[in-house]
């Protein structure tokens, strides 16, 4: 069995899919892999370190792709610089593996199924103990919830910690994290460890007590909805609940120095979690930092991807964050792959097992189809 790894093509995308040390082991159980030329330079893995690991350098795209049984990548396939689609030089028969996003593209599903690929989904993972080692959107929300504070203090003109000088005392910086998923509580670790004073809210109560585990403040909201969907995600909420959320957080975002939003809720437009008004009413200086801003953001002032200062506030909104951290999200990435493969490979042959809860979950297309009734769904509304 032949397996792939192509270069990211993405603007400013660093990371690569595999590094040396896992391919090293994948061609020691008997596969054979294939590594296009430059795929892992960015990542700062040269060519010579995957040769050495076994692999083969292939500098045709169309032959990587073309002939692998198996193509690993990071992001959804996209448009090459002649403007040829990706999708159009994989083989029929042939199984991509990599974030596709099919809540929010589920156009991509649509051409794989057309082209008779078989699409594996890393965003759909189902979040369940025996799949923690595959859980890619941790992985990389943790690298995430890091980079983001560092970023913020970066930004913010005072420090994180208090200081004690001859020139007087000064004071920690007040820190509020709004989302405690994976993303949030890595935001709320770091913050910590830098010595800020910190504070989170999640629509879901039952991440509280993790909250506080990490020494932060746990804001309790009243909520009379359900808000917990299940596999660690928040359900979305009635517009009466959400702005009764905003009206509740808004002192503590106008008290924070920093604010970090991480709410998101999978196939749906991020929640607005902070209007213009509060923005008006936070200290000059201030900081946020929006990780949702791939998904239209958590703040009203939010641009994706870009910098910006707004009533005097200083508003990040980052669409790639692991990127800027390639070593290592690139290395985390490559186990949470390397796990998978060790589901769906039996004697080097591919067994998708759909009986089995992961790879039933994360299979969206196969044998010509979408198998996802979510994604079918998604495409008649767009078609509408």
């Amino acid at each position: 069995m032949r397996i792939a790894i192509a270069k990211e093509i993405e603007v400013g995308e660093r990371r690569v899919a595999l590094v040396p040390d896992t391919v090293s082991r994948l061609v020691k159980q008997g596969l054979e892999v294939w590594v296009e030329t430059g795929a892992g330079e960015r990542a700062y893995f040269d060519d010579a370190a995957y040769a050495d690991s076994g692999a083969q350098i292939i500098k045709s795209k169309e032959q990587l792709w073309g002939e692998a049984d198996i193509v690993l990548k990071v992001n959804p396939p996209g448009l090459t610089e002649e403007g040829n689609s990706e999708l159009d030089l994989l083989k029929s028969g042939s199984v991509l593996i990599s974030f596709l996003n099919p809540l929010g593209k589920p156009e991509i599903a649509l051409k794989l199924a057309e082209r008779g690929v078989t699409g594996l989904s890393m965003e759909m993972i189902p979040r369940i103990t025996r799949s923690q080692s595959m859980d890619a959107l941790s992985s990389q929300a943790s690298i995430a919830g890091y980079k983001a504070v560092l970023v913020a203090a970066a930004m913010l003109p005072k420090y994180f910690p208090m200081l004690t000088t001859a020139a007087g005392t000064v004071p920690p910086a007040k820190v509020l994290v709004i989302g405690a998923g994976v993303a949030g509580l890595q935001a709320i670790a770091t913050a910590r460890r830098l010595g800020a004073v910190v504070e989170a809210f999640d629509v879901r109560p039952v991440v509280k007590e993790q909250v506080q585990s990490l020494g932060a403040k746990f804001i309790d909201i009243q909520i009379d909805e359900n808000t917990d969907a299940g596999g660690g995600y928040a359900k979305q909420v009635g517009e009466t609940t959400q702005e009764t959320i905003r009206q509740a957080i808004a002192p503590h975002v106008k008290s924070a120095d920093v604010v970090i939003t991480t709410a998101q809720i999978p196939g749906k437009p991020a929640p607005l979690m902070i209007c213009e008004q509060t923005v008006m009413g936070m200290k000059p200086g201030a900081v946020i930092v929006d990780l949702a801003a791939e998904n239209g953001g958590n703040c009203a002032l939010t641009e994706k991807g870009r910098d910006v200062v707004k009533h005097g506030i200083t508003i990040i909104a980052p669409t790639n964050l692991p990127a800027s951290t390639p070593i290592h999200a690139s290395q985390l990435y490559s186990k949470n792959l390397a796990s998978l493969l060790q589901l769906l490979i039996k004697d080097q042959q591919l067994n998708l097992d759909f009986g089995d809860e992961i790879i039933n979950a994360i299979c969206i297309t196969h044998a010509g189809e979408i198998r996802s009734d979510r994604i079918r769904n998604l495409l008649t509304v767009k078609q509408v």
